[in-house]
C-alpha cells in the first residue's frame, strides 16, 4: 500500500539548498522520504516562497545574487509535485481564521495536507506550537530525529 504523501513547507527546502544550522536534519528528513519513496507535495505558492526567501537572503548579503540564483534554481528542481485541489484556498481561509494567523500563506500547506491525508513538515516553530494541539498531522522539524 502507498505512504501517503509529504506536503512541505518551504522552508525546509530552503534548507536543503543554503547552509543554515539546521541544514543536516532537513538533509537526513529529506533523505528518508526518498528512501520510503514518498511522494513530496506543496501548494503552488511554493515556488514562490522559495524564491522569496532565497532573495531575501541575497539582499541581505548573505550569500550573492549568483549564488542564490543557483540556490533558487536546485530547490525548484528537486521534483518537489505541486498541486492546488479545488477549494484550497476556501480551506486555508477556513484553517486561518480557526488558528487566527496572521496571514494565510502557511494555512494553504495545512489545508493540502488535510486534503491529502498526509503530514505537514514544517521548519516554523511558531506555527508548529500554533497549531499542533488541533492540527494532529503538522511535524516540526525540531523534532527529526
Amino acid at each position: 500500500m502507498p505512504r501517503s504523501p509529504v506536503c512541505v513547507d518551504a522552508n525546509i527546502v530552503v534548507k536543503l539548498v543554503v547552509p543554515e544550522a539546521d541544514r543536516p536534519l532537513a538533509l537526513a528528513l529529506w533523505e528518508k522520504w526518498l528512501n520510503e519513496d514518498r511522494e513530496i507535495v506543496a501548494p503552488y505558492l511554493f515556488s514562490f516562497e522559495i524564491t522569496s526567501a532565497i532573495w531575501r537572503k541575497a539582499k541581505r548579503r548573505l550569500m550573492s545574487v549568483e549564488e542564490a540564483r543557483k540556490a533558487v534554481h536546485a530547490a525548484l528542481m528537486l521534483g518537489v509535485r505541486l498541486l492546488h485541489p479545488s477549494n484550497i484556498s476556501l480551506r486555508a481561509f477556513d484553517l486561518a481564521a480557526r488558528f487566527n494567523r496572521p496571514a494565510a500563506y502557511d494555512a494553504h500547506y495545512l489545508a493540502l495536507a488535510e486534503m491529502m491525508e498526509g503530514e505537514f513538515w514544517t521548519a516554523d516553530e511558531r506555527l508548529y506550537n500554533a497549531v499542533r494541539e488541533d492540527f494532529p498531522n503538522i511535524r516540526w522539524l525540531g523534532d527529526h530525529q
